[in-house]
């Protein structure tokens, strides 16, 4: 359906529109960008800001670029142009258009948040509804953004999102089918500022599930068991636990190398760890998640368990490099804080030097170095965080210590320092964004001068 508005119609109370006004426009559109330097013809621009640029400046340039319509969240950047709609704000109409659009679809989405494991079990979860299902998104911090890839479903469309605790900052109407949260853990204190901050934020991915959707969570964690008890006590959302500590009578556990399936005392193997390519606890408590969403989705038993076993994991996340000399080397720099450092470090079952450091997140970094076990031999460390880190690793007496100016340095001083049968590990426990644009883009770097070596 093409609906024709005219201005009058547009302009609502105090010149703000509202969301479902806004998606009739949606409708005339071709599709939607937030990038003033690619504007398809017929679609829809949405100002959003950063640290160093005000989208709202780029609107009058992405119409005469071909943009149908162009939408701002600061009045003197609307003008008279009926083809400029003014929001309160663009970044929280952007995820509420998208979810609006999902809405009068009815499309099913899982969202997945936590401090560590989302990607991979996001990737995972993928994979498996992939093997179903005919039309599959997995978007969100994996790489597609969510609301750009949800304003290009059909009825048919099945998504699969990783969520941030940025994006869960402004939820209103997201609605997952199934959510799960992995852990909860410190990270992100740098914009949150408080833990209890940071744990209410992940909370919200639930804020508007019912009872016929599905939250999977964390058996362990000292958070998350207590806010399921919660969440079934208010009788908000139906609760899965996982655990791989412990066998559970309802939910899906990892025991004696099995990971099996409970409901009532009754339970089921789901698949024996042996059989995975993944590797480490960590990970089987990746699949964890991702098999017990699957199966709320509708996925049969044995087409979850045929993926499972077929997944060798994501990039950048404890990945295989090559071997040199004798030497391993190891890609983690996903592991951008202390907690995804210490399952990089507990992967390990060789010698071991380390490159850590990087963007401050305020962390703090004595727990991640007595993780190390007797494995480190050297920890390298670079970024703006390898004074910081120095003193806490001093402080737990772990001395060993080499500073590096940057990751090149520190991987050729691995190679200097290394012996036959010892790995090097690129595992940061910190964000990239100090010398890197993403930890993409330290990994990919990494790999490059351990290759030139």
């Amino acid at each position: 359906t093409i609906f024709q508005l005219s201005l009058p119609q547009l302009i609502l109370i105090e010149g703000i529109m509202d969301i479902s006004t806004l998606y009739k426009c949606f409708t005339e559109c071709s599709g939607v960008t937030t990038d003033s330097r690619n504007c398809p013809e017929g679609s829809m621009f949405i100002a959003l800001k950063g640290e160093t640029f005000n989208g709202n400046a780029f609107a009058a340039q992405a119409l005469e670029k071909g943009c149908r319509y162009a939408v701002v969240d600061e009045e003197q950047y609307a003008g008279e142009n009926p083809h400029i709609l003014l929001v309160d704000n663009c970044l929280r109409t952007l995820q509420e258009l998208a979810n609006f659009h999902r809405r009068t679809l009815d499309t099913l989405i899982i969202g997945i948040t936590g401090t560590n494991g989302k990607t991979t079990t996001t990737s995972l979860l993928g994979e498996i509804m992939k093997a179903y299902q005919p039309e599959v998104k997995v978007v969100g911090n994996i790489g597609t953004p969510y609301t750009s890839a949800a304003l290009d479903t059909t009825d048919d469309t099945v998504t699969v999102a990783e969520i941030s605790s940025f994006q869960l900052e402004t939820i209103k109407e997201f609605h997952p089918a199934a959510s799960a949260i992995t852990n909860i853990t410190e990270d992100h204190l740098n914009r949150h500022h408080t833990m209890e901050e940071y744990i209410r934020v992940k909370e919200c991915i639930t804020e508007n599930q019912t009872m016929d959707d599905l939250c999977v969570l964390n058996y362990e964690d000292e958070i998350l068991r207590p806010f399921g008890e919660k969440l079934m006590a208010e009788k908000k959302v139906q609760v899965m636990y996982f655990s791989s500590l412990r066998a559970l009578k309802d939910g899906i556990y990892y025991q004696d190398g099995e990971i099996r399936i409970a409901k009532n005392g009754e339970t089921e193997l789901l698949t024996r760890t042996d059989d995975l390519k993944l590797l480490g606890l960590h990970n089987f408590e990746n699949v964890m998640v991702a098999s017990a969403m699957a199966l709320h989705a509708g996925v049969p038993m044995e087409t979850v368990r045929k993926v499972i076993q077929e997944f060798a994991g994501v990039e950048h996340r404890i990945e295989y490099v090559c071997e040199k000399d004798g030497v391993a080397y190891y890609n983690d720099s996903k592991g951008t804080n202390p907690d995804a450092a210490i399952k990089g470090i507990q992967a390990m079952n060789r010698p071991t030097l380390l490159i850590g450091g990087g963007y401050d997140k305020q962390s703090t970094y004595e727990e991640w170095i007595q993780a190390f076990d007797g494995k480190v031999r050297f920890l390298v460390l670079i970024g703006d965080t390898k004074e910081k880190i120095a003193k806490a690793a001093r402080s737990v007496g772990f001395n060993d210590i080499i500073m590096a100016d940057n990751l090149k340095e520190a991987v050729q001083i691995c190679h200097d320092k290394a012996n036959a049968g010892d790995a090097v590990l690129l595992s940061p426990a910190c964000a990239s964004w100090d010398q890197f644009k993403s930890y993409e883009q330290r990994g990919e770097l990494f790999k490059e001068y351990v290759r030139a070596l």
